[in-house]
């Protein structure tokens, strides 16, 4: 692969689903593209439950490196997955584009919590393989 595709995951206020995916994008996929977050709003702090389950599952401590961003703080992405925000979704230009279409966690159990990172995990594993794969097509690019 000569180019390492830059991913924006995003979400209205980037302070959970979406930090949770750049988060696992690095952590999982960082050979094959670069994982940034951002929002059209933002919270003052990453979720706290959000916090305690990534280290919890993974080790991951996102107050390190994380911290909630807006649209116009990220660089220029080829591929923007969006968070499936129940409301209208940030617009951010790229040459391809999913929604995932999770429901947010917050406030809720740590079941369902735990629920919805798996299934980014999934998602990001899955975004991976498309573009080792190239079936995400590769002349848009």
């Amino acid at each position: 692969m000569s180019k390492k595709y830059k991913v924006a995951f995003i979400c209205v206020h980037n302070s959970c689903r979406s930090q949770i995916a750049e988060a696992l994008g690095k952590h999982f996929a960082g050979d094959v593209f670069e994982s940034y977050s951002a929002g059209t709003e933002v919270k003052s702090q990453i979720n706290q439950d959000a916090v305690r389950l990534m280290k919890e599952i993974y080790s991951i401590d996102m107050e390190k490196t994380h911290y909630p961003k807006l649209l116009s703080e990220i660089p220029p992405v080829d591929i923007v997955i969006k968070m499936g925000c129940n409301v209208v979704c940030p617009f951010l230009p790229s040459k391809y584009e999913e929604d995932w279409g999770l429901e947010d966690p917050t406030g809720k159990s740590d079941e369902e919590f735990k629920h919805v990172i798996e299934q980014i995990e999934k998602n990001v594993k899955e975004i991976s393989v498309k573009i080792i794969n190239k079936s995400i097509v590769e002349e848009d690019y």
